[in-house]
């Protein structure tokens, strides 16, 4: 599949899902052409908080930024929506422990698969996408998922009726970072964490605000997650229960 054709389906997808999630709540306009890319006037706003930049989205042409908090619990679409679930090694120990398995081993060949998928990394300016090849254990998100429903929409099987995580106390490092994501950069010889937000049309809990002041508390303390998650990564990679490849 070319380039172009990736990108239309990914656009395709997003339209389907903003259209689901406009049944149910009200999106910007403004921000529903942000999640399809039909804005030319989004910049990027560098914010650093902690130990994380984050890449927060401005609006140019109506001075205002993107922001976003968390809608729970009317909304359990990240539990709903995730595409997979890859499991750092602190997940894999923590959550094994979590569901009574005397081994990882038991665990690892009982709840989880292994599936490799192209990922893409950007800040919203094409000429900084970073295109790379994951291999990670995934956590089934059902009883019987294989690599076959991999970057498929699955709702998770730890959501009870309640649209709370059976195993919130222990659930997996990548459902915390939902609706960022993050990636790392070599910067004079050490490792620089730098996040932004997901754009895939599943979650309502975007807006518009004319400062930042009202959201530096949340940016803050997803930060600290943000940054603990992507070390979590790096020492997965390390300790070979993942592999990374920069392709592009």
């Amino acid at each position: 599949m070319t380039p172009i054709s990736r990108e239309s389906e990914k656009s395709d997808e997003v339209l389907i899902a903003l259209e689901k999630l406009s049944k149910k709540w009200t999106i910007d306009p403004k921000i529903r052409d942000i999640h399809l890319g039909l804005r030319s006037d989004v910049r990027d706003y560098l914010l650093k908080l902690n130990q994380v930049t984050y890449h927060i989205p401005y609006l140019s042409e109506t001075s205002e930024f993107v922001v976003w908090d968390c809608l729970w619990p009317d909304c359990h679409n990240c539990c709903e929506k995730q595409g997979r679930l890859p499991l750092t090694s602190r997940d894999i120990s923590v959550i094994s422990k979590g569901l009574g398995y005397p081994n990882r081993t038991d665990f690892l060949e009982k709840e989880t698969y292994v599936a490799t998928w192209e990922h893409t990394n950007s800040t919203l300016r094409k000429e900084s996408q970073i295109i790379t090849t994951l291999t990670m254990v995934n956590l089934k998100r059902s009883e019987t998922e294989g690599e076959a429903e991999n970057g498929e929409q699955i709702t998770c099987r730890f959501l009870n009726g309640g649209g709370s995580c059976s195993i919130n106390s222990s659930k997996p490092g990548v459902c915390s970072l939902y609706p960022f994501f993050s990636w790392t950069q070599n910067e004079n010889n050490r490792v620089s964490v730098h996040a932004s937000y997901q754009f895939t049309g599943d979650c309502p809990g975007f807006s518009l605000t004319k400062t930042l002041d009202e959201n530096i508390p949340i940016l803050r303390n997803y930060s600290e997650i943000i940054y603990n998650y992507s070390m979590s990564v790096n020492t997965t990679l390390r300790e070979s229960f993942a592999r990374i490849d920069i392709t592009e």
